[in-house]
């Protein structure tokens, strides 16, 4: 029935929340805005750039924005020590399921060039068909990364499954008709996600695989 899997990365590949977290709020001291709290980072998590930061301050102006996009850039990639690691499984359940046959994609809100140097650090970036990014198309949860990614791919949306850690993969998931497996160790709270009607809530990244094998689901 499925033959296309899609993963969001921050929040369901790796565990990157931590930095998200203190590289925001560092960026905003800099610029002079109000230090974001930990739960108003974990809201937008998912969001391309531009919209978060539009979420978490609306009356920030353009150079503003221009400013603390380039010091979240800096505190991500070198300022902030905050580790950043895969999620335990998921190197090798990736390569089971590419073994098995699946076909593998990435949507995030991540920017081209912070998804292929994350894609290059973790040696990942073989394992999958296709990856879409917030800065190339419509940030979620607008369904329009997935649509490309189905029409790229030539994969009906019911044979395809969004797996996301936030209401926003949920919600971009049911809106362009695929299925939605939720993760519950991410950003947002497992019970945010149930409203989308999973098709499984999972706890750690093998537990899809055992799904997935259980249901001898390769199409």
């Amino acid at each position: 029935m499925y033959s296309l899997l899609i993963f969001d990365w921050d929040g369901t590949i790796i565990d990157s929340t931590g930095r998200i977290i203190s590289s925001m709020q560092s960026a905003a001291l800099e610029v002079g805005l109000n230090k974001p709290s930990e739960d108003t980072v974990r809201e937008i998590i998912g969001l391309g750039l531009p919209e978060a930061l539009q979420a978490m301050f609306p009356a920030i102006t353009p150079r503003e924005s221009d400013l603390m996009r380039e010091r979240y850039a800096y505190h991500y990639i070198e300022g902030d020590s905050t580790p950043t690691a895969l999620f335990p499984y998921v190197r090798e359940t990736l390569e089971n399921l590419r073994a098995k046959g699946y076909r593998l994609a990435v949507a995030t809100g991540k920017n081209r060039r912070g998804l292929d140097r994350v894609l290059a650090q973790t040696e990942l970036g073989h394992l999958f068909e296709i990856t879409r990014c917030a800065d190339e198309t419509t940030s979620k949860p607008d369904p329009h990364m997935l649509h490309e990614i189905l029409e790229q791919t030539g994969v009906a949306p019911e044979a395809a499954i969004m797996v996301g850690d936030t209401e926003f993969d949920m919600d971009m998931g049911r809106r362009a008709g695929v299925g939605r497996i939720a993760v519950s160790y991410g950003a947002h709270h497992i019970d945010r996600l149930y409203q989308y009607d999973p098709l499984l809530s999972m706890h750690h990244f093998n537990e899809l695989e055992h799904w997935l094998t259980k249901k001898g689901d390769l199409a």
